[in-house]
């Protein structure tokens, strides 16, 4: 089964990768911004839902591929990478997406199962989360210890672990500072911008890591 150092090593790699605002982190932004703490939790709770959704797919997936070619893994790897900085551009080129997003949000009011629903959407269709499952995660298996599948569903615990502190904790902060940084475009541009930037370099680390 999975090791403690491939346990370990993943840990690090997953906290640097969910702490970077990505969609996910922007949507429990946005929405704790719009509507306050209540709606931020009930969000994080779907995005949860939703990683893990990704963590299934792409271990009963890409998991069997890996097993029978690490030259098809290799090209996954690489698609993953590209996409990545693909993504890391965008980021920081519509930087002030955020303010769009919060003041098309802030009319809406739904129950705690739509909110749910809506961050499970988020979460599953995340890009940023299905390029770092299906590039990242099959690096931190044990191919010789066979199960490959279940290694990967193992080691998915743990982003979604990690996932729940950190959206949970930009939850909280930002629905704790609703008025000091919906008060300001910079401040929300900053937000997007450090995404971007962070994106940028995770996809450069993919593409050149070797396990």
């Amino acid at each position: 089964m999975v090791t403690t150092g491939s346990l370990l090593a993943f840990a690090a790699m997953s906290l640097v990768v969910i702490a970077i605002p990505g969609p996910s982190v922007l949507f429990v932004v946005g929405r704790a911004l719009a509507h306050g703490r209540r709606t931020a939790l009930a969000t994080v709770l779907g995005n949860l839902l939703g990683c893990y959704a990704l963590v299934l797919a792409v271990a009963l997936g890409v998991g069997a591929l890996v097993q029978s070619s690490a030259a098809v893994f290799t090209v996954v790897k690489l698609a993953g990478a590209a996409y990545l900085l693909h993504l890391g551009v965008q980021a920081f080129r519509h930087r002030d997406r955020l303010r769009t997003d919060l003041a098309a949000q802030t009319g809406e009011r739904r129950s705690d199962l739509r909110t749910v629903l809506d961050g499970l959407l988020v979460g599953a269709t995340n890009p940023k989360g299905l390029v770092f499952f299906a590039a990242v995660l099959p690096q931190f298996v044990d191919r010789d210890a066979g199960h490959i599948p279940l290694q990967m569903m193992v080691l998915g615990l743990i982003p979604a672990g990690i996932g729940l502190i950190c959206d949970t904790a930009w939850g909280l902060a930002a629905s704790a500072a609703r008025n000091w940084l919906a008060g300001s475009d910079r401040r929300l541009s900053m937000i997007g911008g450090a995404g971007g930037i962070a994106l940028i370099g995770l996809g450069f680390t993919v593409a050149t890591t070797r396990q």
